[in-house]
């Protein structure tokens, strides 16, 4: 699927249109799905880490628009990988580009520890209130996703805890009320997150013997991609 024409990205300077987060501060089979959501969306992507042929710095950022953080393990050991890059990723959204994160990227993109690019912060949705899940344990969480009840892979993932603001476009929400995923404004740039795995495919499910849910949820991420994408670009194009 092509992308409309305010979503195309200069091709003239630009190696590829995203990078992918795959390392220490990720878990076995989250950067791929990501990559194929990514690609699914009309980008082009690669990796990038410890190991890949790109490393997570200056010169890898200036040539993309979206970096993406998967899904991982503990937010505290992962926040240690990415610490060092906290500068340049807030440079790299301020300054125009685009932050996706799926579950634990949208708790990196919170603060203590994390990047500090949301205009809030992030909790764990298994101890809000009224929460539906109670355990930590892989299994599938209802939403309502733009005005469409949705159930997708679930794993420990975050409420976002933003304010009401023109800046701030909420997404998704748990049964509970709470947001579950959500494209915020910041500086040139923008940050999407989802708390639970959009992105997941139904192998994930039956490999811990759950029957994937009737509808695929990976439309729900290219939906976040998207939206997250075309909120820098309408931003770069009133700035010009």
């Amino acid at each position: 699927m092509r992308l409309p024409t305010c979503w195309r990205l200069d091709r003239g300077s630009q190696d590829v249109d995203a990078v992918i987060y795959r390392g220490p501060a990720s878990s076995p089979g989250c950067p791929e799905a990501a990559l194929r959501v990514v690609r699914a969306a009309g980008l082009t992507a690669d990796y990038v880490g410890p190991g890949e042929r790109r490393g997570l710095d200056k010169a890898t950022l200036a040539a993309c628009r979206v970096y993406v953080q998967p899904g991982g393990g503990e937010l505290e050991e992962a926040w240690p990988h990415l610490a060092p890059a906290r500068r340049l990723l807030r440079q790299f959204v301020t300054g125009g580009g685009a932050y996706i994160g799926f579950c634990l990227g949208a708790y990196l993109a919170g603060r203590d520890p994390g990047l500090g690019l949301l205009p809030g912060d992030t909790d764990q949705y298994i101890i809000s209130p009224d929460a539906e899940i109670r355990h930590d344990r892989d299994t599938i969480v209802s939403l309502t996703w733009a005005g469409q009840p949705r159930q997708v892979f679930f794993q420990d993932g975050p409420v976002i805890l933003v304010p009401e603001s023109p800046h701030v476009d909420i997404l998704a929400t748990y049964q509970n009320g709470l947001c579950a995923a959500a494209v915020c404004r910041v500086g040139d740039g923008a940050v999407g997150v989802a708390g639970p795995h959009p992105e997941a495919t139904p192998d994930w499910f039956t490999a811990i013997g759950l029957r994937p849910p009737p509808r695929d949820g990976r439309d729900l991420a290219i939906d976040l991609i998207r939206r997250t994408v075309a909120s820098t670009a309408a931003r770069s194009r009133r700035s010009v």
